[in-house]
């Protein structure tokens, strides 16, 4: 079954915010002070189309399974500093090594579009998350960056692009 990753289009929007309201709601942190209730989630295609963003989905057997992007860390404007967003993926996508190429994907054009550093916030319940952001060379932080307006996530990491 093919598998491919693939820029966001209008009508994934419904998809995914289903997929990132199960994946949060699975590791118990929905609600206030985390991604699922951002504005964005209503029109995320349209969210990402500026020049210094992109979002983009992986899509099996023409189903969307797991997705992630970047853009601008809000309150961080002109310091080059692109904030990884809501890159989550189904359970039976994940130990394929999907993660792996959607962060290098995200990472890659980030780079592309002239990021200098790329920032991201998660939780504790996230470990396998972590473990692909170390490996990829993302390094914890004590100190949050920007107004990401995730309050509820506690683990703060980032890296050079």
């Amino acid at each position: 079954m093919e598998t491919i990753i693939r820029p966001i289009k209008p009508e994934d929007n419904a998809t995914v915010k289903n997929l990132v309201h199960d994946v949060l709601i699975e590791h118990g942190i929905s609600g206030e002070g985390f991604a699922g209730v951002d504005p964005e989630m209503a029109d995320m295609y349209s969210a990402y189309q500026g020049p210094m963003a992109a979002y983009y989905v992986i899509e099996q057997a023409g189903k969307i399974m797991g997705a992630g992007g970047f853009a601008p860390l809000v309150g961080c404007e002109g310091e080059g500093i692109a904030e990884l967003r809501k890159m989550y993926l189904r359970p039976e996508l994940r130990g394929q090594g999907w993660g792996h190429r959607l962060l290098i994907k995200c990472i890659e054009s980030a780079r592309q579009a002239g990021f200098k550093q790329m920032y991201l916030e998660t939780t504790p319940a996230m470990k396998a998350a972590q473990k692909l952001y170390l490996k990829h060379g993302f390094d914890y932080r004590d100190t949050r960056l920007g107004n990401t307006g995730h309050g509820g996530c506690e683990v703060l990491m980032s890296r050079c692009l």
